[in-house]
């Protein structure tokens, strides 16, 4: 009895020995990401150099280039206020969607005047940055990029995989809220 309590004993012993970590069946090299990464710069440097193209042609606009990585040039500008919108003020404006040729894909009739809160909603990034640099009764055409427009998922409807944005915006009106009127 004594040698079978032994055996079972170190059975147990050597039984528990922990589980053993699964090799992986396949290893990832990463030239997937890579290559994506590449074909990105590739394509941003591609519509940046149409959007260049562009400007160059427009010599009688001066465009700015915006932190954002979109080029605007003003049509109209507020010289009375200084104001542009902050987080959580409502603001309605107008704008439009356009190729960089020019083909319209929506109108500004088509979109309406939209009312946003200003970083509570959901514009794609050039739009959302774009009304925050503009004042009240301000007008600017903006060049977005596709990387910062719809990007490679498009809008679902009109607007394809990777197309560059031109849009003119125009806020019409800003509701501060109170804790912004306080700064």
């Amino acid at each position: 009895m004594r040698l079978v309590s032994f055996l079972f004993l170190y059975l147990l012993i050597v039984g528990c020995d922990g589980p053993e970590p699964r090799k992986p069946i396949q290893t990832k090299s990463g030239s997937f990401f890579k290559a994506s990464i590449e074909r990105s710069k590739k394509l941003l440097e591609a519509e940046e150099s149409k959007i260049k193209d562009i400007i160059e042609l427009d010599s009688l606009k001066h465009y700015s280039h915006s932190n954002s990585g979109s080029w605007y040039h003003y049509l109209t500008v507020n010289e009375e206020s200084d104001y542009t919108p902050k987080t959580d003020d409502l603001i309605a404006f107008t704008y439009d969607l356009l190729t960089l040729d020019n083909d319209t894909i929506y109108s500004q009739d088509e979109i309406g005047i939209v009312t946003y809160k200003v970083d509570k909603q959901e514009l794609f990034l050039g739009l959302r940055d774009a009304v925050k640099m503009l004042k009240e009764n301000e007008r600017a055409t903006f060049l977005f990029p596709s990387s910062i427009a719809f990007g490679y998922h498009g809008d679902e409807n009109k607007i394809g995989s990777n197309v560059p944005l031109k849009s003119t915006i125009t806020i019409l009106k800003i509701e501060k809220q109170q804790d912004n009127t306080v700064n």
